[in-house]
C-alpha cells in the first residue's frame, strides 16, 4: 500500500519560475503610473440614465397594432428584451411585453427570428 505524503508548505513548495505577480511587475519595471497618464486623469464617458420611452412621450398605454414600435423591444431572435436595456419603467414594461405577446399571436411578428 502506498503511503501519503503531505506536500511541504512554505517558499520551497512552489515551483522555481513562479514568484508571484508582484515580484514579476517589480522586475521588469512595469508600474501602472509609467503607462501615460495619471490614474485618475483617464476619461470615462458617462453613462446617461435610460428613460422610458413612453413615460416621454407621455402615452396612456403601449398599443399592440404598432409594430414598428414594438420592434424596438425585440431582439433579432424574437425575444423581449430586459427593463435594465431597454430602459422602460416597470409598469410600461409589462404593457410592452403583454402587446408583444398579443402581436405574436394575431401573427403581426413571428414568434421566433429567421434562422
Amino acid at each position: 500500500m502506498a503511503e501519503f505524503h503531505p506536500r511541504p508548505s512554505g517558499p520551497s513548495s512552489r515551483p522555481s519560475g513562479d514568484r508571484g505577480s508582484d515580484s514579476r511587475n517589480r522586475d521588469r519595471g512595469d508600474s501602472r503610473d509609467s503607462r501615460g497618464g495619471g490614474g485618475d486623469k483617464r476619461r470615462r464617458f458617462q453613462v446617461r440614465k435610460k428613460v422610458c420611452r413612453f413615460c416621454v412621450d407621455k402615452s396612456p398605454f403601449v398599443d399592440y397594432k404598432d409594430v414598428k414600435t414594438l420592434r424596438f423591444f425585440i431582439t433579432e431572435r424574437g425575444k423581449i428584451l430586459p427593463r435594465r436595456i431597454s430602459g422602460n419603467c416597470a409598469r410600461h414594461q409589462r404593457e410592452v411585453t403583454v402587446a408583444v405577446q398579443r402581436c405574436r399571436n394575431i401573427a403581426l411578428i413571428p414568434f421566433a427570428g429567421e434562422k
